[in-house]
């Protein structure tokens, strides 16, 4: 009977177990999408060192497509970098809000399982 775990502070223990899993996942969202930006920056830059006239393609799937201009491909990238950096920002924002509840919630329940400790003993 001392070892059962009251139910207050076994919702606790499910709610900072969700937490930890909600929190790892925006990690892993989040370093999708910073792999991605680095593509976007380093074709960027390789399209700016490509001359005018040259052939340019992009990937759609499986296929590589003839991009009519230069322009055309840089505004497109540079959209993506901006979709791109917003997603990560708001990632960002996302894993600063988390990890607060997430000690806000490990305090409680070392408030908690102390002070039944202090109970029980």
């Amino acid at each position: 009977m001392e070892n059962e775990i009251p139910p207050q502070v076994q919702d606790q223990l499910n709610r900072l177990q969700q937490l930890r899993v909600q929190l790892q996942m925006i990690l892993q969202q989040r370093q999708q999408v910073e792999i991605r930006l680095n593509e976007v920056n380093r074709a960027l830059e390789e399209l700016d060192k490509t001359d005018e006239k040259a052939t340019i393609f992009k990937n759609a799937g499986p296929i590589l497509i003839k991009v009519n201009s230069k322009d055309e491909i840089k505004k497109e990238l540079e959209s993506d970098r901006e979709t791109l950096q917003l997603r990560k920002n708001t990632l960002q924002k996302q894993e600063e809000k988390t990890k607060e509840k997430l000690n806000e919630l490990q305090n409680k329940l070392q408030s908690l399982l102390s002070s039944s400790g202090e109970a029980t003993a």
